[in-house]
């Protein structure tokens, strides 16, 4: 009987399924403790009150709709290496580094920097074509 490990890879899908729950977090921070006629978060109606937010707030929502988006095609790549024997060392690190790029690119949205979360969304995007690849023979 073969025992089924969980990798690191798949520990990477985890953290990149929440991270679109940190990003609407984020969208919300601070904003619990006021009443929504001031402009605190409305739990009755979270979308409409997203929607209305700017700054920051706006772009960790905004951040928050692309972490969703780009979440299929990365669980789809890491399933398929594996599936294909992909070396699971070089796997496991392809999968961390696109982590660490996909929270370095939600920072950067938030931080309004907009040159620089494009390169990096286009890091993470090549960093992922790659484990789409790792297992290719």
């Amino acid at each position: 009987m073969t025992v089924a490990r969980f990798t690191l890879a798949y520990w990477c899908v985890l953290v990149a399924a929440l991270l679109p729950i940190f990003c609407a977090g984020l969208a919300k921070w601070g904003t619990f403790s006021k009443p929504r006629r001031d402009g605190g978060f409305d739990n009755h109606n979270p979308r409409a009150w997203l929607a209305q937010q700017t700054d920051w707030r706006a772009r960790a929502n905004a951040a928050q709709a692309n972490s969703f988006e780009a979440l299929p095609f990365f669980i789809g790549a890491v399933v398929i290496a594996h599936q294909l024997g992909a070396y699971q060392t070089r796997l496991d690190l392809l999968a961390f580094v696109y982590v660490v790029l996909r929270l370095v690119y939600i920072l950067m949205y938030v931080a309004n920097l907009a040159n620089l979360r494009s390169m990096v969304w286009g890091l993470a995007l090549a960093m992922n074509v790659a484990i789409l690849f790792v297992g290719y023979r």
